[in-house]
């Protein structure tokens, strides 16, 4: 085990006109080597960005120059040096170089190119996911993707929300349908969970206004740049609110979002080439949708769901705009939907699509807060109300009406980052065929 200097490391970006001529202690990882007559160059990497380590033949201890040209590429390493001026520098600063330890050698070749301008294709930089986070263009995607996340967090606390947990383990599907991953729960078979939202309802109901960020899964088999089977959502459910009142909520967090990605994440979106603004947002009915989309020569019938390519045409028509298509067909929606003016046959219902960036990034709505009428819901979806019978008990003893929804974290992300591939927006995604790493 190498032993750590008693010395405060300090950071790339922390190095400033101050620490000009004096000795500082830096950790991170060797990205370049690079050698010109009797001068040899090492590109040290950290986390807040990179600086060059200068070693000249006959100033610099023989040793420390020696010990530069056997260092490999992504090798951890720890510099001891003094900090110099220096116009051909990136970032204008250098290290002359008094001491140099490598702290964990890199095996050479290296499985896949990990240089900015990598041309490894993203099936095989996932195989090898823990050395593709060492790049600085997925660094971005996921300092992206941690603003996301905190901003939500912190939009919704602010806000009077409680944070929850959700079981991730449950006995009968959430939102009907057979798409789950059966798990064996003790003597009994229960299953991963494709939705917090019955919990989230039963919440909502008793302390009005909850959030939460939780993974969920789903067992669709499905191989699209889409999608993924394992997820983290960024739910909110409201109590006394309709279709209308959780759309705004949505609205104003999307904004947030954007706006805290555009303040703290400059050096990242300019890295990936995005050009980000904060959206506007458009609330457009589902049977206004239909014929618009018809009228932009979109085949499509009234009751069948937006394609891919209607969400795209969407985007076209409403550039830099979040797009809510509001009271969709009662068929097309979750039992729990609530139905327009609470008819158990009606036509359309309180629910909605969120649409940005071309892709669909959030459903919700009104949900029913009458068990009667949700009996009658799970009846009508051919669902056994007795597989429901706590979540139908919770409505019984004073149940508010109330909505909420879920926005994918990681399309969110594909979305800000202007990624072709949810796969690349998610850490360790999950898919058909891929458990590891």
């Amino acid at each position: 085990m190498v032993k750590k200097e008693e010395k405060e490391r300090i950071y790339v970006t922390d190095i400033s006109e101050k620490h000009a001529g004096k000795n500082v202690f830096l950790e991170g990882w060797c990205q370049e080597v690079r050698e010109l007559g009797k001068i040899r160059f090492l590109i040290l990497r950290d986390i807040t960005g990179i600086i060059q380590v200068t070693a000249i033949k006959g100033k610099t201890d023989e040793k420390v120059f020696n010990k530069i040209g056997e260092i490999a590429k992504e090798s951890v390493i720890s510099v001891s040096g003094e900090v110099k001026k220096s116009d051909k520098a990136p970032g204008g600063r250098e290290i002359l170089p008094q001491k140099i330890e490598i702290i964990a050698e890199a095996e050479q070749p290296l499985p896949i190119d990990v240089s900015e301008f990598s041309k490894t294709e993203l099936p095989k930089r996932l195989d090898y996911r823990f050395l593709d986070f060492h790049r600085k263009r997925t660094q971005a995607i996921f300092k992206i993707q941690s603003t996301i996340a905190n901003a939500f967090r912190k939009h919704f606390f602010d806000k009077g929300f409680i944070e929850m947990q959700p079981p991730c383990i449950i006995s009968a599907a959430s939102e009907g349908g057979t798409e789950l991953f059966p798990v064996q729960y003790f003597e009994k078979k229960a299953y991963l969970a494709q939705s917090p939202q019955l919990y989230k309802q039963m919440l909502a109901c008793s302390m009005e206004k909850t959030f939460m960020i939780t993974p969920v899964w789903r067992a669709e088999k499905h191989n699209t740049p889409r999608h993924i089977n394992e997820i983290r959502q960024m739910d909110i459910e409201m109590a006394f609110s309709n279709q209308f009142d959780v759309m705004k909520q949505l609205e104003e967090v999307v904004k947030d979002i954007v706006s805290q990605v555009l303040e703290q994440n400059k050096k990242e979106l300019e890295l990936l080439g995005v050009k980000l603004k904060i959206p506007d947002a458009k609330y457009i009915s589902y049977d206004e949708t239909i014929e618009l989309l018809k009228k932009s020569k979109i085949k499509i019938k009234y009751g069948e769901d937006l394609s891919p390519e209607a969400e795209k045409k969407l985007n076209e028509l409403f550039p830099h705009t979040v797009i809510f298509v509001h009271s969709w067909p009662t068929s097309l929606k979750p039992f729990y939907i609530f139905p327009k003016n609470g008819e158990k046959n009606a036509k359309l219902s309180e629910g909605f699509d969120a649409i940005y960036g071309g892709i669909e990034i959030s459903s919700g709505g009104q949900r029913i807060h009458l068990p009667e009428l949700l009996i009658e819901r799970l009846k009508a979806k051919g669902l056994n109300p007795k597989n429901f019978q706590s979540y139908i008990d919770s409505f019984r003893y004073g149940a508010p009406y109330h909505g909420g929804w879920s926005i994918g974290l990681e399309r969110l992300t594909q979305i800000l980052c202007g990624l072709d591939n949810v796969k690349e927006a998610t850490m360790f995604p999950r898919d058909r065929d891929r458990l590891t790493p």
